[in-house]
């Protein structure tokens, strides 16, 4: 019994999916649960060309320095 499965990425599909507006919502989701979790002085930042988010700091970078704040709040 070795059926062979051929499995074949449909690339356009994918780059679609990427960058489409409820893939933003899901990652723009995470990212804010991160950011809440941190505390004060962490912001969302949701890329406009694909589906990126990222978690900053200006306000908190010292806080982030010493206590590793934003990996800690990834889990």
């Amino acid at each position: 019994m070795s059926d062979k499965m051929k499995f074949k990425l449909n690339y356009k599909g994918v780059g679609e999916l990427l960058k489409s507006s409820e893939m933003q919502s899901v990652l723009a989701s995470y990212a804010n649960e991160i950011a809440a979790t941190a505390g004060d002085g962490y912001d969302v930042y949701v890329g406009k060309t694909r589906a990126n988010v990222s978690v900053v700091t200006e306000e908190a970078a010292q806080d982030n320095y010493e206590n590793n704040t934003l990996l800690k709040a990834m889990g």
